[in-house]
């Protein structure tokens, strides 16, 4: 009897020490927050393209290859984009004067959602020399995901306006996409955390039983599981001691 009393007393102990260790992960996860979710979310994959683009120009065809990438800043449940020309694709017979030059391009959406977006930069900030390199600001628009799951962006049709004539480059090497988000479509709410369950009392031993012996934490590095499988003395097992 003594012996069985001691073997107790060690289970109950130790029950409050799993109970105080399963407490103390649960309020490190509570006060990560976002943050641990932020964390443990995916990254982008973003790479410099190099795009074959041919131009039809009111003089002629003219073609060039530019590294181009596409970056994205979230907002809300919209992401701004932005392509970037690391070279000038096109040239002009005559100079273009300041505020002469407007471009425009399509971003190709693939993967999980499909169609285009429109991005557009500022006119030309100063003079282009004539048979010089068009060298294209940055254009920038605004995608809102339709569909959910990952998203490719790929460069698409870029298009200058300028002195009343409108030149169009064609990508024509089939690029790889610059960019690759995973999106969750408008409207359609953040993918929810795992919540912590509900033990109750932390130091008692009935709150380990409810939970069935395992608890579910969320953290950055992903899920982790604690299992704890008590041999706990049941009544049965007292059962078998009389008195006598």
């Amino acid at each position: 009897m003594d012996q069985d009393r001691h073997q107790d007393r060690h289970r109950n102990r130790r029950r409050k020490r799993t109970a105080r260790t399963l407490a103390a992960a649960a309020a490190t996860a509570a006060a990560a927050g976002p943050a641990v979710l932020l964390a443990a979310a995916p990254a982008a994959h973003a790479a410099v393209v190099d795009v074959d683009y041919q131009c039809e120009t009111p003089i002629g065809p003219k073609g060039a290859v530019s590294p181009i990438d596409i970056t994205a800043v979230s907002s809300g449940s919209a992401h701004k984009l932005t392509m970037s020309f690391r070279k000038g694709v096109s040239s002009s017979p005559v100079e273009l004067g300041k505020g002469a030059m407007n471009p425009s391009a399509l971003i190709e959406l693939g993967g999980a959602d499909k169609g285009t977006v429109k991005v557009s930069g500022p006119p030309n900030s100063a003079a282009i020399p004539a048979n010089t390199p068009i060298k294209i600001s940055d254009l920038s628009g605004t995608y809102t995901p339709k569909k959910s799951g990952k998203v490719t962006f790929t460069a698409g049709v870029l298009t200058i306006k300028a002195l009343g004539t409108v030149t169009t480059c064609t990508p024509r090497n089939d690029p790889k996409p610059s960019l690759e988000l995973d999106v969750t479509a408008a409207g359609g709410g953040a993918r929810p955390p795992a919540e912590l369950p509900k033990t109750g009392p932390l130091d008692s031993a009935q709150a380990l039983a409810t939970l069935g012996g395992t608890v579910l934490l969320t953290g950055a590095a992903g899920v982790l599981w604690l299992t704890w499988r008590g041999q706990g003395a049941g009544p049965a097992r007292r059962g078998r001691h009389t008195a006598g």
